[in-house]
């Protein structure tokens, strides 16, 4: 295996549509089976494969377009120009495993070996899917897994993006970078914020998509975020806090402690520090962190996540694509019944189409700790 960075209770409504998925039957390579429904649910690595085209505009500021073609395996991989030269789009690492014949992503010319691109919620890095990430890699040696820090967040926080701060622009960013990675994704996996930037990725993608693409998104409804009741880790109010605390930290504890008092559950207080860097040069000892995250820019990505509606996207797949969602059984979000009621009429829509739509539940998960019992 190695590393490539660029910078160091089910049921209810429909049984039969609903999945129910028991925790304890989750293993790290995503084989996940239902634990008391009918049906399993699809591994999402299998013979999955998808075309990307973007347009946008050159480097030089010029109405020059341009058409960036992802080649499917075994085709012929087409550039514009050599992506060795233009700046970092964002911040990633990617994981291979070890039958992936090579380990560098530019300037190769075989085709690229089947790719599953991570992309982490709001407040979240890369760093979150790690370990996750390292144990799919042993499990499917022959696939890569593309982390991403999303704009505004770790390592990408340090690149600047101009506004609007928005899911859209978000997935473009991402779509950007796979296409200067020149790789081809055939899984995208997003938690909260990020499942809904990977179907916004589908949904900016060129079509006709030249093959098949699995979506996973991870407890986020198409439309409309709906908070749960009091006493839950409230991501918009947990921004809010972070806005009073200082920009230069000197104990990780006392930021862990300041949370808990706040109300904040320990889980996520512990994995909010994650978020905290070292100051000083590396190898030399610091007694001070700084945040790693752009907070101006974060406040307007989970407005624009609590806003951005997709159900017509999901309503009208395109031939191809399939969307699974995965459901946290105690998510703080609430899925409504009509939220239900829409993805199981999806279900019929998508099939017609020779496309797929399915419904999960994780069960006796939040949230948070849903994000937490997968890795």
């Amino acid at each position: 295996m190695s590393v490539i960075s660029n910078l160091m209770s089910c049921g209810g409504l429909r049984e039969t549509a609903v999945n129910c998925i028991d925790k304890k039957n989750l293993d790290f390579g995503l084989n996940w089976r239902a634990a008391t429904c009918r049906t399993r649910i699809s591994m999402p690595f299998e013979k999955n494969e998808f075309q990307l085209g973007i347009e946008g505009k050159s480097s030089r500021g010029n109405k020059e377009k341009r058409r960036i073609r992802m080649a499917l395996i075994d085709e012929k991989v087409v550039y514009g120009r050599d992506t060795t030269e233009r700046p970092a789009v964002l911040a990633y690492e990617l994981v291979q495993g070890s039958l992936v014949k090579w380990g560098s992503v530019m300037g190769k010319s075989k085709p690229d070996p089947p790719t599953a691109v991570l992309l982490h919620g709001i407040l979240g890095s890369r760093k979150n899917w790690g370990t996750f990430t390292r144990r799919l890699a042993q499990e499917f040696p022959a696939w890569q897994f593309l982390l991403v820090d999303l704009r505004c967040h770790g390592d990408s926080a340090s690149i600047k993006k101009k506004a609007p701060h928005t899911v859209a622009s978000t997935a473009f960013d991402v779509l950007k970078l796979v296409a200067q990675l020149r790789i081809t994704p055939r899984v995208l996996i997003g938690h909260s914020f990020g499942g809904k930037v990977a179907l916004s990725m589908v949904e900016q993608a060129a079509k006709p998509l030249a093959q098949s693409v699995r979506v996973w998104s991870l407890d986020a409804t198409p439309g409309k975020v709906r908070v749960g009741g009091d006493g839950e880790d409230h991501p918009a109010e947990l921004i809010s806090f972070i806005r009073k605390l200082p920009k230069e930290v000197y104990s990780k504890q006392d930021i862990v402690n300041a949370l808990i008092r706040e109300g904040f559950s320990m889980d996520v207080a512990q994995w909010l520090v994650t978020n905290l860097k070292r100051n000083g040069p590396p190898g030399l000892p610091s007694s001070s962190f700084s945040w790693m995250f752009d907070l101006d820019g974060i406040s307007e990505m989970y407005q624009s996540y609590e806003e951005t509606n997709l159900w017509k996207f999901v309503e009208n797949l395109p031939q191809g694509v399939h969307v699974n969602f995965l459901k946290a059984e105690r998510s703080l979000h609430r899925w409504a019944l009509e939220d239900l009621q829409r993805i199981h009429a999806a279900e019929d829509l998508a099939a017609e189409e020779g496309a797929g739509v399915e419904m999960h539940v994780l069960e006796d998960a939040g949230h948070w700790v849903f994000f937490f019992c997968v890795l």
